[in-house]
């Protein structure tokens, strides 16, 4: 799930909204176009991830650089991300007090699963690792903090959806469908078991969906104002984790690290 549409829709409702900036969407939807594992993009493959004109994305990809959000290689002419932009992700990371607090709680689970334990926030069509944790006997895949794992198709992205209000849920799914027109139904299908399976058992799976080597339990924290939702998940090789031990186990562990993160959320 790419960038493109949601840079032409950001483009179509610009007019709408009069307040809206189309200039600092657009220098936004750069820096969304570098994943974790992109060390350097050129303006055109820049162009190619957000939909955005080649003249547009030079003129931004210098002012980028210029204010530091980028760098530029000597050798090639292509960008990686800066440390303004850096510095701007420590900045916020530093002010989630839900990361010191279930810091021990998600190294014990990774050491009791033997697999990695996650925590993530929604980013448009992906949720983002903010901190994880994983065993040194883990099969899983090896992710770090700031990889991304698709909305709908992951445990966490599944459990994000399925703990939001349903209005957003629906407007969620509307950028879906945009996004995987081909794959829409069967995406569909899998969320809103998702869906169920939250309002059942308090957690949802994924068992190869995303990945198939990857089987997966997430359970969301939602604050108490419902403004925002977190995601933790824990997840391993198939061979590890098989449904049984998912549903019967570790999703019912991960229920008890949600609870005990958000008591210790209220009581300070």
């Amino acid at each position: 799930m790419g960038t493109t549409a949601r840079s032409r829709r950001a483009a179509s409702e610009a007019p709408k909204d009069r307040k809206f900036v189309t200039a600092t969407a657009r220098g936004l939807e750069v820096l969304r176009a570098f994943g974790a594992g992109d060390r350097h993009l050129g303006n055109q493959e820049i162009a190619l991830r957000t939909g955005l004109p080649k003249p547009t994305v030079s003129r931004l990809t210098h002012t980028l650089m210029r204010l530091g959000y980028l760098r530029q290689s000597e050798s090639d002419g292509k960008y990686a991300l800066g440390s303004a932009v850096l510095g701007l992700g420590l900045a916020a990371l530093g002010q989630m007090d839900v990361r010191r607090i279930a810091r021990p709680l998600m190294q014990a689970l990774a050491e009791h699963t033997h697999g990695s334990v996650n925590l993530g926030i929604r980013d448009q069509l992906w949720m983002v690792y903010i901190d994880t944790y994983r065993n040194a006997a883990s099969y899983t895949v090896q992710l770090d903090i700031g990889s991304r794992v698709p909305l709908a198709t992951s445990s966490m992205g599944r459990a994000y959806l399925a703990a939001v209000p349903e209005r957003v849920r629906k407007v969620v799914l509307d950028e879906i469908r945009a996004a995987e027109p081909a794959r829409f139904a069967e995406l569909r299908k899998g969320i809103e078991q998702a869906v169920r399976d939250y309002e059942e058992r308090g957690f949802c799976t994924s068992l190869g969906e995303w990945r198939r080597e990857v089987h997966a339990v997430a359970s969301p924290l939602v604050s108490p104002e419902g403004a925002e939702v977190l995601v933790f998940s824990c997840s391993g090789a198939p061979f590890q984790f098989d449904r049984e031990k998912l549903e019967a186990e570790i999703g019912p562990r991960l229920i008890t690290l949600v609870g005990n993160v958000r008591s210790a959320l209220a009581s300070r």
